[in-house]
């Protein structure tokens, strides 16, 4: 059985971190010490626990849990977070001194839509403590990153808000057409025909040829003529620059780049996309997570504000 009395705080931390890295070199890095001193902690909580915790991954990289780890990584996640808020002292968020970093998980498509207008109010402030970092959104451990306060927000699709999570909606956007300045095909609605025969780019990490576009299309028994992909929605934008493609994208993101891009109506209807933040449960009543909270809440209300005009 456990001995709670022989048990010390900082082991509880380092086994935290451990069954959230699953390797020794990155959760010593994570933990400002060195690999020995964390190794030695890991062999120090074998012996309380009177269980291996991590074994080597048969691939040889990284490290895999024990069912006995596995029982322990929620529950132990949740009473350090309880206990970091237990002694965290309550107080009001002023931005003008304030250290704090908000950390926001997105993709650069939505950071271009609502959070650039964010970023630039916090760096605003002209005060150095005060940032603001962006970080992917597809990591399979969000929640639990969240859990910790290691994010603060997660920025995306309404429909893809993790249940466990609070959610607030922030705005609609419409999909439109864009193609270069002067393309030759001219600035008319194209009908489906012309649309389809196009030669269409899209955004995919994975070569991808096929998107929620071209299932609405294949519903209407059409399909467009998708040429290239790029990984990032605005090197999109480069992409139209440079060539006679096109792209089918949400409006507030191609405003961005209407100084060289034509915007147009679909010729077929298609959902908008809804936007939403969303926050962990326990940084509910945090002042600072309010604040930023109110950041994009007023972002969003402004945007909303034009699509209605």
């Amino acid at each position: 059985m456990f001995d709670m009395k022989r048990s010390e705080l900082y082991l509880l931390i380092s086994l935290d971190t451990l069954l959230d890295e699953l390797n020794v070199t990155r959760a010593a890095q994570r933990l400002h010490i060195s690999q020995p001193t964390l190794s030695g902690h890991l062999s120090r909580l074998r012996e309380l626990f009177q269980d291996p915790l991590l074994v080597p991954s048969e691939t040889g990289r990284g490290m895999v849990p024990t069912e006995r780890a596995l029982a322990l990584r929620s529950s132990l996640a949740d009473a350090l977070v309880r206990l970091r808020d237990a002694v965290a002292q309550p107080h009001e968020f002023d931005p003008n001194t304030s250290a704090r970093t908000f950390v926001v998980a997105t993709n650069d498509s939505v950071f271009t839509i609502v959070a650039l207008d964010v970023m630039a109010e916090v760096m605003s402030y002209g005060n150095p403590e005060l940032r603001m970092a962006v970080v992917p959104a597809d990591d399979a451990g969000l929640v639990e990153r969240m859990a910790r306060r290691e994010v603060d927000l997660f920025l995306g699709d309404i429909d893809k808000v993790p249940e466990t999570l609070k959610a607030r909606f922030l705005l609609s956007d419409d999909f439109v057409l864009a193609q270069r300045h002067g393309h030759p095909r001219g600035t008319g609605t194209p009908d489906l025909a012309e649309y389809c025969a196009l030669r269409h780019i899209v955004v995919s990490s994975r070569a991808d040829f096929s998107t929620p576009v071209d299932t609405v299309l294949a519903r209407l028994g059409a399909m467009r003529n998708v040429v290239a992909t790029v990984p990032s929605y605005n090197q999109v934008a480069l992409v139209l620059s440079q060539t006679d493609g096109v792209a089918s994208l949400p409006q507030k993101l191609l405003q961005r780049y209407a100084a060289f891009v034509d915007l147009i109506p679909l010729p077929f209807d298609i959902p908008s996309f809804r936007l939403a933040m969303a926050w962990h449960p326990r940084a509910h009543s945090d002042p600072a997570g309010m604040w930023i909270r109110d950041r994009f809440l007023e972002v969003g209300e402004r945007a909303e504000s034009q699509r209605l005009d």
